[in-house]
Protein backbone atom coordinates (compact mmCIF):
# COMPACT_ATOMS: atom_id res chain seq x y z
CA UNK A 1 0.00 0.00 0.00
CA UNK A 2 1.37 3.68 -1.02
CA UNK A 3 0.48 6.98 -0.44
CA UNK A 4 -0.48 9.48 -2.89
CA UNK A 5 0.44 13.34 -2.32
CA UNK A 6 -2.97 14.75 -3.27
CA UNK A 7 -5.88 15.38 -0.93
CA UNK A 8 -8.50 13.18 -0.24
CA UNK A 9 -11.14 13.11 -3.71
CA UNK A 10 -15.17 12.78 -2.33
CA UNK A 11 -16.51 13.80 -5.27
CA UNK A 12 -17.88 10.15 -6.09
CA UNK A 13 -19.00 10.32 -2.54
CA UNK A 14 -20.76 13.84 -2.39
CA UNK A 15 -22.27 12.73 -6.04
CA UNK A 16 -23.59 9.38 -4.43
CA UNK A 17 -24.40 11.34 -1.00
CA UNK A 18 -26.34 14.25 -3.08
CA UNK A 19 -28.36 11.86 -5.01
CA UNK A 20 -30.52 11.07 -1.93
CA UNK A 21 -30.76 14.59 -0.07
CA UNK A 22 -28.44 18.11 -0.65
CA UNK A 23 -25.12 18.06 1.18
CA UNK A 24 -24.21 22.12 2.36
CA UNK A 25 -21.07 23.10 1.65
CA UNK A 26 -19.84 22.79 5.53
CA UNK A 27 -21.33 18.86 5.35
CA UNK A 28 -18.63 18.50 2.72
CA UNK A 29 -15.99 20.02 4.36
CA UNK A 30 -16.21 17.81 7.32
CA UNK A 31 -16.44 14.59 4.85
CA UNK A 32 -12.97 16.01 3.65
CA UNK A 33 -11.33 16.77 7.35
CA UNK A 34 -12.72 13.24 7.88
CA UNK A 35 -10.31 11.63 5.73
CA UNK A 36 -6.32 10.58 5.55
CA UNK A 37 -4.65 11.21 2.88
CA UNK A 38 -5.32 8.80 0.26
CA UNK A 39 -2.85 5.94 -0.37
CA UNK A 40 -3.02 3.15 -3.47
CA UNK A 41 -4.02 -0.67 -2.99
CA UNK A 42 -2.75 -3.21 -5.04
CA UNK A 43 -5.23 -5.76 -6.69
CA UNK A 44 -5.54 -8.94 -4.50
CA UNK A 45 -5.06 -7.19 -1.36
CA UNK A 46 -7.43 -7.16 1.82
CA UNK A 47 -8.13 -4.02 2.98
CA UNK A 48 -9.76 -5.10 5.37
CA UNK A 49 -9.19 -8.65 7.14
CA UNK A 50 -11.88 -10.42 8.33
CA UNK A 51 -11.87 -10.39 12.73
CA UNK A 52 -9.92 -7.98 13.28
CA UNK A 53 -11.18 -4.38 14.64
CA UNK A 54 -10.40 -1.27 12.25
CA UNK A 55 -10.04 1.88 13.91
CA UNK A 56 -11.09 3.85 10.87
CA UNK A 57 -13.39 3.31 8.30
CA UNK A 58 -12.21 3.24 4.60
CA UNK A 59 -13.42 5.01 1.62
CA UNK A 60 -13.04 3.80 -1.84
CA UNK A 61 -12.41 6.05 -4.28
CA UNK A 62 -11.63 4.85 -7.36
CA UNK A 63 -11.36 0.97 -8.19
CA UNK A 64 -13.62 -2.19 -6.93
CA UNK A 65 -13.54 -4.15 -4.12
CA UNK A 66 -15.57 -6.89 -2.20
CA UNK A 67 -16.80 -8.01 0.62
CA UNK A 68 -16.68 -11.86 1.07
CA UNK A 69 -16.41 -14.29 3.65
CA UNK A 70 -14.13 -17.29 3.70
CA UNK A 71 -14.59 -20.83 3.99
CA UNK A 72 -12.31 -23.86 5.60
CA UNK A 73 -11.56 -25.07 2.47
CA UNK A 74 -9.84 -21.73 1.21
CA UNK A 75 -12.96 -21.04 -0.90
CA UNK A 76 -14.79 -18.21 -0.62
CA UNK A 77 -18.34 -16.17 -1.01
CA UNK A 78 -18.17 -12.17 -2.33
CA UNK A 79 -21.16 -10.82 -0.29
CA UNK A 80 -21.42 -7.12 -2.12
CA UNK A 81 -19.26 -5.75 -4.78
CA UNK A 82 -17.90 -2.21 -4.21
CA UNK A 83 -17.35 0.58 -6.38
CA UNK A 84 -16.20 4.29 -6.21
CA UNK A 85 -17.98 6.43 -3.59
CA UNK A 86 -18.46 3.82 -1.41
CA UNK A 87 -17.64 3.78 2.40
CA UNK A 88 -16.55 -0.20 2.67
CA UNK A 89 -16.56 -0.66 6.21
CA UNK A 90 -18.47 2.50 7.44
CA UNK A 91 -20.45 -0.22 9.88
CA UNK A 92 -16.73 -1.53 11.47
CA UNK A 93 -17.48 2.21 13.74
CA UNK A 94 -20.06 0.74 15.67
CA UNK A 95 -20.05 -3.38 14.72
CA UNK A 96 -16.09 -3.34 15.92
CA UNK A 97 -15.05 -6.50 15.24
CA UNK A 98 -15.31 -7.45 11.64
CA UNK A 99 -16.87 -10.74 10.64
CA UNK A 100 -16.01 -10.43 7.03
CA UNK A 101 -13.20 -9.10 4.94
CA UNK A 102 -12.70 -6.60 2.18
CA UNK A 103 -10.48 -7.41 -0.49
CA UNK A 104 -9.49 -5.41 -3.73
CA UNK A 105 -10.75 -6.64 -7.15
CA UNK A 106 -8.66 -3.94 -9.47
CA UNK A 107 -5.67 -1.58 -8.42
CA UNK A 108 -7.45 0.87 -5.99
CA UNK A 109 -7.31 4.19 -4.45
CA UNK A 110 -8.96 4.43 -0.96
CA UNK A 111 -8.65 6.92 2.11
CA UNK A 112 -9.53 6.20 5.61
CA UNK A 113 -11.60 8.00 8.41
CA UNK A 114 -10.82 7.53 11.39
CA UNK A 115 -13.53 6.56 13.75
CA UNK A 116 -12.74 9.17 16.19
CA UNK A 117 -13.50 11.94 13.28
CA UNK A 118 -16.66 9.83 12.29
CA UNK A 119 -18.11 10.34 15.78
CA UNK A 120 -17.38 13.81 15.82
CA UNK A 121 -19.34 14.00 12.41
CA UNK A 122 -22.35 12.38 14.10
CA UNK A 123 -22.37 15.00 16.76
CA UNK A 124 -21.62 17.62 14.92
CA UNK A 125 -22.99 17.62 12.13
CA UNK A 126 -26.47 14.89 12.64
CA UNK A 127 -27.65 15.38 8.90
CA UNK A 128 -24.91 14.19 7.23
CA UNK A 129 -25.15 11.51 10.01
CA UNK A 130 -28.22 10.18 8.88
CA UNK A 131 -26.91 10.09 5.12
CA UNK A 132 -24.36 7.77 6.14
CA UNK A 133 -26.28 6.03 8.18
CA UNK A 134 -28.61 5.63 5.37
CA UNK A 135 -25.36 4.56 3.14
CA UNK A 136 -25.26 1.42 5.70
CA UNK A 137 -28.72 0.84 5.40
CA UNK A 138 -28.90 0.41 1.70
CA UNK A 139 -25.43 -1.86 2.32
CA UNK A 140 -28.07 -4.27 4.14
CA UNK A 141 -30.59 -4.08 1.46
CA UNK A 142 -27.91 -4.92 -1.18
CA UNK A 143 -27.43 -7.97 0.45
CA UNK A 144 -31.02 -8.97 0.71
CA UNK A 145 -31.09 -9.00 -2.70
CA UNK A 146 -28.44 -10.79 -3.17
CA UNK A 147 -29.67 -13.06 -0.99
CA UNK A 148 -33.04 -13.58 -2.97
CA UNK A 149 -31.29 -13.82 -6.49
CA UNK A 150 -28.45 -16.45 -4.57
CA UNK A 151 -31.75 -18.54 -3.70
CA UNK A 152 -34.73 -17.92 -6.01
CA UNK A 153 -33.25 -16.13 -9.00
CA UNK A 154 -32.21 -18.58 -12.54
CA UNK A 155 -28.38 -18.28 -12.82
CA UNK A 156 -29.23 -15.92 -15.90
CA UNK A 157 -31.18 -13.74 -13.88
CA UNK A 158 -29.35 -13.57 -10.98
CA UNK A 159 -26.11 -12.40 -13.17
CA UNK A 160 -28.78 -10.17 -15.31
CA UNK A 161 -29.47 -8.51 -11.94
CA UNK A 162 -25.71 -7.66 -11.14
CA UNK A 163 -25.03 -6.08 -14.38
CA UNK A 164 -28.47 -4.00 -13.82
CA UNK A 165 -27.35 -2.98 -9.70
CA UNK A 166 -23.95 -2.22 -11.02
CA UNK A 167 -24.85 0.16 -14.18
CA UNK A 168 -27.04 1.96 -11.68
CA UNK A 169 -24.54 2.40 -8.82
CA UNK A 170 -21.79 3.74 -11.04
CA UNK A 171 -24.37 5.64 -12.64
CA UNK A 172 -24.85 7.28 -9.77
CA UNK A 173 -20.96 8.64 -9.04
CA UNK A 174 -20.51 9.60 -12.87
CA UNK A 175 -18.55 5.94 -13.90
CA UNK A 176 -20.92 5.07 -16.54
CA UNK A 177 -21.06 6.36 -20.31
CA UNK A 178 -24.61 6.14 -22.20
CA UNK A 179 -25.19 2.83 -21.29
CA UNK A 180 -21.82 1.42 -20.86
CA UNK A 181 -19.38 0.76 -18.00
CA UNK A 182 -15.94 -0.68 -17.19
CA UNK A 183 -16.30 -3.89 -15.23
CA UNK A 184 -12.69 -5.44 -15.19
CA UNK A 185 -13.53 -8.25 -12.86
CA UNK A 186 -12.44 -11.72 -13.81
CA UNK A 187 -14.77 -14.88 -14.34
CA UNK A 188 -14.24 -16.66 -10.64
CA UNK A 189 -14.66 -13.12 -9.44
CA UNK A 190 -18.02 -12.87 -10.56
CA UNK A 191 -18.05 -17.00 -10.03
CA UNK A 192 -17.73 -16.40 -6.49
CA UNK A 193 -19.78 -13.53 -6.74
CA UNK A 194 -22.82 -15.52 -7.91
CA UNK A 195 -21.77 -18.64 -6.24
CA UNK A 196 -21.29 -20.79 -9.59
CA UNK A 197 -18.26 -22.48 -11.62
CA UNK A 198 -16.37 -20.28 -13.75
CA UNK A 199 -17.43 -22.35 -16.85
CA UNK A 200 -21.18 -21.85 -16.16
CA UNK A 201 -20.22 -17.48 -15.50
CA UNK A 202 -19.02 -17.95 -19.19
CA UNK A 203 -21.87 -19.53 -20.63
CA UNK A 204 -24.66 -17.21 -18.89
CA UNK A 205 -22.53 -14.11 -20.43
CA UNK A 206 -22.67 -15.56 -23.68
CA UNK A 207 -26.42 -16.35 -22.78
CA UNK A 208 -26.82 -12.71 -22.64
CA UNK A 209 -25.16 -11.91 -25.49
CA UNK A 210 -26.99 -14.25 -27.73
CA UNK A 211 -30.16 -12.14 -26.41
CA UNK A 212 -28.89 -9.25 -27.61
CA UNK A 213 -28.91 -7.49 -24.00
CA UNK A 214 -25.56 -6.71 -23.91
CA UNK A 215 -22.14 -6.47 -25.37
CA UNK A 216 -19.37 -8.00 -22.96
CA UNK A 217 -16.21 -7.96 -24.10
CA UNK A 218 -12.44 -6.68 -22.50
CA UNK A 219 -13.64 -5.91 -19.14
CA UNK A 220 -16.41 -3.25 -20.51
CA UNK A 221 -19.97 -4.05 -20.39
CA UNK A 222 -22.63 -1.92 -23.38
CA UNK A 223 -26.23 -3.35 -22.78
CA UNK A 224 -28.21 -2.86 -25.65
CA UNK A 225 -31.47 -3.38 -24.50
CA UNK A 226 -32.06 -2.18 -20.81
CA UNK A 227 -35.95 -3.19 -20.83
CA UNK A 228 -34.94 -6.51 -21.75
CA UNK A 229 -32.51 -6.77 -19.49
CA UNK A 230 -34.38 -5.44 -16.68
CA UNK A 231 -37.41 -7.81 -17.62
CA UNK A 232 -34.24 -11.06 -17.22
CA UNK A 233 -33.19 -10.31 -14.03
CA UNK A 234 -36.74 -8.97 -12.34
CA UNK A 235 -35.16 -5.90 -11.65
CA UNK A 236 -36.61 -3.51 -9.15
CA UNK A 237 -34.14 -0.40 -8.51
CA UNK A 238 -36.36 0.51 -5.44
CA UNK A 239 -33.15 -1.03 -2.52
CA UNK A 240 -31.05 1.55 -4.16
CA UNK A 241 -32.88 4.55 -2.67
CA UNK A 242 -31.16 6.73 -6.03
CA UNK A 243 -34.39 9.19 -5.51
CA UNK A 244 -33.95 12.50 -3.80
CA UNK A 245 -35.67 12.34 -0.26
CA UNK A 246 -35.06 14.73 2.48
CA UNK A 247 -33.74 13.39 5.48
Amino acid sequence: MTKTRSAPRIQTLVDKLSRRDRLSDDEIVALKKALEPPRSVAVGADIVREHTRPSASTLLISGFSARYSSLEDGSRQITEINVSGDFIDLHSLLMKQMDHGVVTLTECVVADAPHTRLIDITERHPHLARLLWLDTIIDAAIHRQWLVAMGRRSGLGHLAHLVCELYLRLQAVGQTGGLGFELPLTQSVLGDALGLSTVHVSRLISELRAEGVVQWSGGRVEILDWRRLAEIAEFDPTYLRLQSEPV
